[in-house]
Formats: structure tokens, C-alpha cells, sequence
């Protein structure tokens, strides 16, 4: 398997940052009575091309510019939003993964999503393409300057210890369910393996996949562990779940991006994500799973010569 060497830095924040990290706050809404007609200018003024409906504080649906055309061209200006509003809308929660809403973007084809507190269902901001473009890199622009300030001395935690062989092990929990701390675990990880000296593409390489797994045990299994064996010349991560199984591997295993839009391309992906995306950051994967029992990952990225990246 030749895997993905040059992991951008963009890219591994998609995994760090949440849909509420990244979305607008300030919201512009519209009630569900207003006429259609008074959302012309709502439009306008604020430059947006859609706005959710609320009624009494709670979402009640979503209403587009394309709506208005539809309503200019049926001559039906005087029609209340209720009328022409989209009822069944497709949403986003602010703990979400950032790399999930990049995901659902690209599957839906949809320019917005309003987000909602998973707890109480309050809307609490909205997620346009550009959004998670602009807070992806004013993230870059912050992160690049704590590192140039805080930059460790480069260094290697194997060659101060005299032994035949040397192993170190890592255990992490992951609780299923638990949506706000999912992807904890992989941040420790991602800080341990710079703190040992692993050279930063491989960091990323390493922390993209345990973002992965540890997102599939936390949305669709009740829990697993992420255990980390690191050697001189391996890192090899196992993780176990007691969760549904996978039907069919080689399905999984299928890209889910191979028609993926330029946007979501310029991010640095279109392999697909989930197991498509650890099978292509790592390079040996080997999966064991059978359906209602649970599944095993065992994932290996050799350590080797420093590749030189950009990004």
C-alpha cells in the first residue's frame, strides 16, 4: 500500500475543529410570517444567499434565494415564508467534527447548514462553505505563530536510552456517545508523539487516522480503546470495539469521495473518509470484524527518513 505522505497541516486541523469553532454566531433569521417579498432585503443587505426560519427561538426551516426566484417567477411575492420554507432540514451539531460537516457537505450539495446544541436543540449558529474555509485558516495563521514562538528543540527519546529493545505503550479510552470529547484522545496522542520527537508529517499522518477511528467508535459503536505501541522504527495503533461490525470490508473500504467538488479537494481530500482515509494515511491496515461482535483495526506507520512537505 503506498500511503499519503504529505499530510498538510489544514488538513489535520479539519479533525481537531468542531462545526462550533468555525460557524457563524451572529445569526440572521426570519420569521415563519414574515412575507416573502420582505426577504429580499434581508438578502440583500446582509449579502447571504439563504436564512433559517425561526419561530419562538426554535428552528422551525430554512428559506433560500432560490425559494424568492421560485415565488418571482410563480408571481407569488406575497406568499408567507411558511409557504415556500423548506420543512425537512438537514442540520449540524456544534460539537460535530468539522471533518463530519465537510462530509455532509459534499454529500448533500448544500451551501448551509444551521447548528444546533445537540442538548436542548437551541439554534445556535449556522456553517457555510465559507466559513469553514475562513476558520480554517485564520486557525493556520494562529497555530503557525505559537509554534514559531514555542518550537521545541528537535529531538529523539530513543537515542537517550541504552537497551537491546525499547517499547512504549499507550492506552486510550473512548466512551460511545460522548460527542463533545470525541477526538480527545487522539489530541493527547498527536502531543505525546511530538514531545517524543516523531517528525511532524508522520505526526499528522498518525493523528489523522486516530482521529478517524476514534470518530467511529464514538458515532456508532458504545465505546473502545485506542492502544498505541511505538518502537524505533514503528508506530502501531490497535483499535477495539464491542460494537455492530462491518458487514461487508471491502465496501467500507470504498472510497467515498471519488466525485468530490473542487472545494473539498483543495482541503486535501477526495479518497474518501473514514476507512478510506486511515487506510490511506497508514501503511499497513488490517481490519477483523464480524457483524454484532465488534471490530479490530491494526494500524502501522514505519518510521523512517524525514519527508520533506509543504504545507
Amino acid at each position: 500500500m503506498e500511503p499519503l505522505t504529505k499530510v498538510t497541516k489544514l488538513q489535520e486541523m479539519v479533525y481537531e475543529l468542531t462545526v462550533g469553532d468555525v460557524m457563524t454566531r451572529e445569526l440572521i433569521t426570519i420569521d415563519s410570517q414574515a412575507l416573502v417579498r420582505d426577504l429580499r432585503e434581508l438578502l440583500r443587505a446582509n449579502r447571504i444567499s439563504g436564512v433559517p426560519v425561526v419561530d419562538n427561538g426554535e428552528l422551525a426551516g430554512i428559506i433560500s434565494v432560490e425559494d424568492f426566484i421560485k415565488c418571482l417567477a410563480d408571481h407569488q411575492n406575497g406568499c408567507r415564508v411558511e409557504e415556500k420554507m423548506t420543512r425537512q432540514v438537514e442540520i449540524l451539531h456544534a460539537d460535530e467534527p468539522l471533518a463530519s460537516a465537510i462530509s455532509k457537505f459534499e454529500a448533500s450539495g448544500l451551501g448551509r447548514f444551521p447548528v444546533i446544541e445537540r442538548r436542548g436543540g437551541k439554534l445556535v449558529g449556522i456553517l457555510t462553505k465559507g466559513d469553514v474555509i475562513e476558520g480554517l485558516l485564520k486557525r493556520l495563521e494562529t497555530d503557525y505563530q505559537t509554534e514559531e514562538i514555542h518550537r521545541p528543540p528537535e529531538s529523539d527519546i530513543f537515542e537517550d536510552i541504552e537497551a537491546d529493545a525499547t517499547t512504549l505503550l499507550f492506552q486510550y479510552d473512548v466512551k460511545g456517545q460522548d460527542f463533545k470529547r470525541a477526538g480527545e484522545g487522539s489530541s493527547r496522542l498527536k502531543k505525546t508523539l511530538k514531545r517524543l520527537g516523531v517528525r511532524p508529517d508522520l505526526v499528522r499522518r498518525v493523528a489523522i487516522a486516530s482521529y478517524e477511528a476514534e470518530m467511529n467508535l464514538a458515532i456508532f459503536t458504545q465505546g473502545g480503546t485506542i492502544a498505541v505501541r511505538i518502537e524505533p522504527s514503528v508506530i502501531a495503533l490497535e483499535v477495539r470495539d464491542s460494537g455492530p461490525g462491518i458487514a461487508d470490508i471491502e465496501k467500507a473500504l470504498q472510497p467515498g469521495f471519488s466525485t468530490a467538488s473542487d472545494w473539498v479537494r483543495e482541503l486535501g481530500f477526495g479518497a474518501g473518509m473514514g476507512l478510506p482515509n486511515i487506510e490511506n494515511m497508514s501503511d499497513e491496515l488490517h481490519i477483523e470484524s464480524q457483524p454484532g461482535r465488534g471490530t479490530t483495526l491494526k494500524i502501522r506507520f514505519s518510521i523512517g527518513e524525514v519527508q520533506h512537505e509543504s504545507g
